[in-house]
C-alpha cells in the first residue's frame, strides 16, 4: 500500500473515524467506499482529488454512517435515551431532524413532568394536582394551591398523572420511530440535489 496515495490517505482517516462499529462493520464500510471511489474515477473521467472533494471530508461520511448506524438501533429501542442521541444526530442534518428531534424531546419532558407530579403529589397533597374552577383549569405544581379554584383529583392525581407520564413516553417513542425512515428519506433527497447540483457544476 502507497502511503502517500489519496485514496489510501482518505480511506485511513475514514476508518479512524469510524471507533463504534465492529471491525467487520468498518472494514465493510471502507472496502465500499473504496469501490466507489474507484469506479467514480474510471466512469467519470473526474481526477481522484476532484472524486474525493466530491465525496467531502472523510470524518464527514464517518458521521453519515454513524447517524445511520444510530438510528438503525434507534428504531428497534424502546430507550428514551437511544432515540434523543439518534435525534440529536439527525436534528444537526438540518430542518426536518431538528424537528423531529424538538417532538422527543418535549415529549419525554412533557411525560417526565408528568411523572414527577404525580410522585411529589403525596408530599405536597396542596400544592400539586388538578385545579378547576371558574375560568381556570390548571394542572401540576402551583405553590399555594390556586386561587378561586378546587382541586379535584386528590390521591387518584397520582395514579393518573404517572399513568399519563407513561402513556406520553410511548406515544413519543412510537411516533418518533415511526418518523426515522422519513428522515432517511428526506436526507437522501437532499443528497441527491446536492449530488445532482455537483454534477451540473
Amino acid at each position: 500500500m502507497n502511503p502517500h496515495d489519496p485514496i489510501e490517505l482518505y480511506i485511513a482517516r475514514l476508518r479512524k473515524s469510524l471507533p463504534g462499529f465492529s471491525v467487520g462493520e468498518r472494514e465493510d464500510i471502507v472496502e465500499e467506499i473504496r469501490a466507489h471511489i474507484v469506479d467514480r474515477v474510471a466512469d467519470s473521467g473526474l481526477t481522484v482529488e476532484e472524486t474525493l472533494a466530491r465525496l467531502g471530508p472523510a470524518e464527514e461520511l464517518a458521521k453519515d454512517y454513524q447517524s445511520g448506524a444510530l438510528v438503525r438501533r434507534a428504531r428497534h429501542s424502546f430507550s428514551p435515551w437511544i432515540i434523543l442521541k439518534a435525534t440529536f444526530r439527525w436534528a444537526m442534518t438540518g430542518v426536518h431532524g431538528l424537528g423531529v428531534f424538538l417532538v422527543a424531546v418535549c415529549g419525554y419532558l412533557m411525560g417526565t413532568a408528568f411523572i414527577v407530579c404525580g410522585a411529589l403529589k403525596p408530599l405536597l397533597p396542596d400544592q400539586i394536582g388538578l385545579w378547576i374552577g371558574r375560568d381556570v383549569f390548571e394542572v401540576g405544581y402551583r405553590p399555594g394551591g390556586v386561587a378561586e379554584a378546587q382541586e379535584v383529583l386528590g390521591p387518584w392525581f397520582t395514579q393518573i398523572a404517572i399513568g399519563l407520564g407513561l402513556l406520553l413516553f410511548i406515544l413519543t417513542t412510537m411516533l418518533v420511530r415511526k418518523l426515522f425512515p422519513k428522515l432517511r428519506n428526506w436526507r437522501a433527497s437532499a443528497t441527491a440535489a446536492t449530488t445532482s447540483a455537483l454534477n451540473r457544476a
